[in-house]
C-alpha cells in the first residue's frame, strides 16, 4: 500500500491568496479534508478554534509568518509554500519560524508527499526530520547557486546536525 494512505481523512488548513492555488491544492489531496482560505484574519481564527494535521501557508499575500507563529502556538505542523519568496532568506526564517518544509510552488504538485513525510515524523515524535530538504536541494542548488550555504554557514552547520534521515534515506546512503 502506497504511503498517501496516511492522508486519507486528514484534516488540512490551506491558505493562499490566490483561488486557483488553492483550488489545485485542494484536488491534489481530495483524500483529505481541506479547508481553503484566501485571508489572515480567517486563517488565524480558524488556526486558534480547531484543530489541524496540518497547515500549507503561503508566505506573500495572507502574512504567511504570522500565520505560522499562530499555526505553531497552537500544535499545527506547517508547510510553508511559496513562489514570490522563494529566497534562502526566507528558507531560514521559515525554518527557524518552525515550519516543517519550505516548498517552491514549482514542486506544489508533489505536496502529497511532502504532508506524508510530516505525518510520518509526527507519528514518530520526530520534529527534525529533513525529508523534505533532501529531496528538495538539487532544486535549491539550482536557484539559489553553488554556494548558496556559504552566507550563513553557521545556520547550515547545525541544520546538518540536527538533521534526521528516514529508513528509506539511510538505505539509499548505504
Amino acid at each position: 500500500m502506497s504511503p498517501a494512505h496516511l492522508l486519507n481523512g486528514k484534516k488540512i488548513l490551506i491558505v493562499d491568496d490566490e483561488s486557483d492555488i488553492l483550488e489545485t491544492l485542494a484536488d491534489l489531496l481530495d483524500m483529505c479534508f481541506t479547508e481553503t482560505i484566501q485571508d489572515f484574519d480567517t486563517a488565524a481564527k480558524l488556526l486558534e478554534e480547531r484543530s489541524y494535521d496540518a497547515a500549507i501557508l503561503d508566505i506573500m499575500g495572507v502574512n504567511g509568518y504570522e500565520l505560522l507563529k499562530v499555526a505553531t502556538q497552537h500544535g499545527t505542523p506547517a508547510l510553508m509554500l511559496t513562489a514570490h519568496a522563494l529566497t534562502a532568506d526566507n528558507l531560514i526564517a521559515s525554518i527557524k519560524g518552525g515550519a516543517y518544509a519550505y516548498i517552491p510552488k514549482d514542486k506544489m504538485v508533489e505536496i502529497e508527499d511532502y504532508l506524508v513525510d510530516l505525518i510520518k515524523a509526527r507519528q514518530k515524535g520526530d520534529k527534525k526530520d529533513k525529508t523534505w530538504f533532501n529531496k528538495l536541494l538539487p532544486f535549491f542548488d539550482a536557484k539559489f547557486g553553488d554556494k548558496w550555504k556559504e552566507k550563513d554557514k553557521a545556520f547550515w552547520q547545525d541544520f546538518d546536525k540536527t538533521l534526521v534521515h528516514s529508513r528509506e534515506e539511510l538505505e539509499d546512503i548505504l
